[in-house]
């Protein structure tokens, strides 16, 4: 999912690599927001609680909302330059920012227990994931040449409208084009809302262990190319060892 840069990069590893990563967003939003009441992967209800908070006078928490826009905003910029120092065509310089957010979620796993519900903590913790997830944003838009976005649903229900609404004009004879996007588009929907109904479930069940689910589908799309060879090598050595 990630060695295939620019040109090589297929429709199909723009699948895999959505339907994962939005299964990890999914997850984290749903179990960030049970966790912390602050939904993770996105930013625009932080916008307009920003708005409401500034409107009411509530400076301490306007100033919260802020630190979340601002450290999703950092998770972007950190990841886009490290991938754009290192060149966007080399598979390697993905693997670092997914390192980091493998850490970072690893990190709320791990520190989760000790969480006591107070407003410090909650900064740090959700802020932690919202940084992660803006990392996670940006690196798949670049991989995938701005195509896929894992962690919010808007502009994929605003996308798929208008593919739909070209799928009608067409009079539902689309072309192959069209097919491959409204694929795209309702497999990154449905991958995030069973992303979430799972972080629900795990987390109600499993608490804070629940985030260990998302560093192992982390882990799993960063060494999926290695994987998927080594098992091809494996089944094709086995083949051949038959009489």
């Amino acid at each position: 999912m990630l060695r295939h840069i620019g040109h090589k990069r297929s429709f199909t590893h723009n699948l895999r690599l959505a339907i994962l990563l939005c299964l990890n967003a999914g997850f984290i939003n749903a179990a960030g927001f049970i966790a912390f009441a602050v939904l993770t992967t996105n930013v625009t209800g932080h916008a307009a609680l920003l708005a409401v908070n500034l409107a009411e006078e509530h400076w301490r928490s306007a100033r919260m909302v802020v630190l979340w826009l601002f450290l999703f905003l950092a998770g972007a910029f950190c990841s886009g330059w490290y991938i754009g120092r290192n060149g966007r065509n080399q598979a390697a310089a993905y693997s670092a920012p997914i390192i980091v957010i493998m850490l970072i979620v690893g990190f709320v796993g791990l520190y989760g227990p000790h969480y006591q519900q107070t407003l410090p903590e909650t900064e740090y913790f959700a802020g932690s994931l919202l940084f992660a997830m803006g990392m996670q944003n940006a690196l798949v838009s670049m991989i995938s040449g701005s195509v896929v976005r894992t962690t919010h649903l808007t502009g994929m229900f605003t996308d798929l409208g208008i593919d739909l609404s070209a799928l009608a004009i067409s009079g539902f004879k689309p072309d192959a084009t069209l097919k491959r996007r409204i694929l795209l588009r309702i497999s990154i929907i449905i991958s995030f809302l069973a992303g979430a109904i799972a972080g629900a479930l795990c987390f109600n069940n499993m608490s804070f262990s629940a985030f260990c689910i998302p560093t192992g589908l982390l882990f799993i799309a960063l060494f999926y190319d290695y994987l998927r060879v080594k098992l091809r090598r494996l089944l094709s050595s086995q083949h051949d060892k038959k009489p």
